[in-house]
């Protein structure tokens, strides 16, 4: 019999053994579980700027983990290599929540605040995640996610109390564009505006080429985003070729400072990235 899956809005019905569209949750004995649980791709201790996260915590370093899959399809993904496959296509390692969180209290001396979920869509592992969250906060660690922010509000919402810190994609600000991801920019937006008033929020936008690179797009986005909190720091961040869009050109430079410069008009804290 096929389950549904509650934690993002495609709401998959997976039957017994499947997995569904992000490739990292199944159906397993008549019940929707995380199928990548424990098993990471990734594991670094970098710069909190790197997430990027600028205005939380500067100068410190987080622990950084990934696992596979993800719950879009972004033909431009920079991290495909693991985001785009399942798990039997790729080396993962077990780690599970309280040895992961030994691992980032042992680097506590080395700078080490917390663990950021990330690299690929971290919440698509859910209850993962949430565990991990639950001990690290009882350690006094930070616990940041940094995610494409499609996710329903129930389990978003269960999931907030547990995390500090989180770093949204917001790819553009058009529904056409969302759809040709396979998402939509609504629960985004819900996603961004829920967590802005729980925790620290940072947005990233990576401006491509004749997709969402318009100065009246970007003036519709950090208007908006003023509108929930003017305070909260936007990326405005460089695109270079990448999987399915290796034949398109980088975006210029000068078209990310132009683009920045629309967003300060709106936005106090305004970076620009990969530049």
């Amino acid at each position: 019999m096929k389950k549904v899956c509650d934690v993002c809005p495609h709401h998959c019905k997976i039957s017994e053994g499947q997995l569904g569209f992000c490739r990292a949750r199944t159906n397993r004995d008549g019940k929707i579980v995380c199928e990548n649980y424990g098993k990471l791709t990734s594991i670094a201790l970098d710069p909190v700027e790197k997430k990027p996260l600028h205005r939380f915590f500067p100068g410190s370093f987080i622990l950084s983990v990934g696992s596979y899959g993800c719950n879009l399809r972004c033909p431009f993904c920079q991290n495909s290599g693991i985001s785009m496959t399942c798990g039997d296509q790729i080396n993962t390692e077990r780690v599970m929540p309280k040895e992961l969180v030994n691992v980032a209290k042992s680097l506590t001396d080395k700078g080490n605040i917390g663990i950021a979920y990330t690299y690929n869509e971290p919440l698509i592992g859910y209850e993962y995640v949430m565990d991990c969250a639950r001990l690290a906060k009882e350690e006094g660690l930070k616990n940041v996610a940094v995610t494409n922010g499609y996710i329903c509000e129930g389990p978003l919402m269960k999931l907030l109390p547990f995390i500090d810190a989180m770093n949204i994609d917001l790819k553009a600000f058009t529904e056409e564009f969302y759809k040709k991801v396979r998402g939509n920019i609504e629960t985004v937006k819900r996603t961004i505006a829920l967590a802005a008033k729980k925790c620290h929020v940072e947005v990233t936008t990576l401006i491509i080429p004749g997709e969402n690179d318009s100065e009246e797009e970007m003036e519709k986005l950090s208007s908006w985003l003023a509108s929930i909190n003017p305070e909260i720091p936007l990326h405005v961040t460089r695109f270079f070729p990448r999987w399915l869009m290796k034949s398109k050109k980088p975006t210029p430079v000068e078209k990310i400072y132009r683009l920045a410069d629309v967003a300060r008009k709106n936005l106090r804290y305004v970076y620009e990235g990969n530049i």
